[in-house]
């Protein structure tokens, strides 16, 4: 996976020029056990009780109670990315619009090139067969001439909603992503897969780990239940 994280800045860097960056957290594994056990009229019994909770309330699909711990992120990724990200819909977005604000030059350059799955519509696979000094030369200088003619045409005084339809989906784009702990599980579930795209599966790789670290014993009782 293709991440560097730095955790001071609480940043984990993806791709050739995106990132993952925790803004905000409220809540934790306490959280989560207390709100399974108000239902009782109970709190915590202590730590080894609180975790056998946590593992039982994942072993057994009760998630409610991770409904209360909540993160925020800020991402950059290109929006190919974003727009299967935004298909995860219990969760809240807020992205910058290119309507109110210029696009940088700043567009995803894939370090190689796969080929396409025969056996999966939506896959690819790794190639030995591509020259991809070549193809990565082609894609390069497709993005550069859509760019160059975005900026003639807000030169020409075009707007720039209008303007922006000429580029393509390997821009990158930033968004505020903040989402509760039950659907960020289901969230990693599906795009840190095997059968995801790259791309997105690096992003779910990398809140993963913040995961793991701000709910440890969610996360391994998390964990241990995908690897039966």
């Amino acid at each position: 996976m293709t991440t560097q994280y730095d955790k001071e800045e609480k940043i984990i860097y993806v791709l050739d020029a995106g990132f993952v960056k925790l803004v905000d957290f409220m809540g934790g594994d306490l959280r989560a056990a207390n709100s399974a056990r108000v239902t009782f009229g109970g709190a915590s019994k202590g730590e080894e009780k609180d975790k056998l909770l946590i593992k039982y309330l994942i072993d057994h699909a009760h998630h409610t109670p991770f409904e209360h711990s909540v993160f925020q992120f800020h991402i950059k990724c290109p929006i190919f990315v974003a727009r299967q990200w935004m298909r995860h819909r219990m969760c809240s977005y807020n992205e910058v619009s290119a309507r109110y604000t210029e696009v940088k030059d700043e567009f995803y350059i894939p370090a190689e090139f796969r080929a396409q799955d025969t056996n999966n519509k939506q896959g690819s696979l790794a190639s030995k067969d591509f020259n991809n000094k070549e193809l990565i030369k082609i894609y390069g200088e497709s993005i550069e001439t859509s760019y160059k003619a975005y900026k003639k045409l807000l030169d020409a005084g075009v707007a720039r909603e209008m303007a922006r339809g000429i580029l393509p989906v390997a821009q990158y784009t930033q968004f505020y992503w903040t989402i509760n702990a039950r659907s960020l599980m289901n969230f990693i579930t599906l795009r840190a897969d095997g059968h995801a795209q790259y791309e997105i599966r690096v992003y779910a790789e990398a809140i993963a780990q913040i995961f793991k670290e701000k709910m440890p014993w969610s996360y391994e009782a998390f964990k241990v239940l995908h690897e039966k």
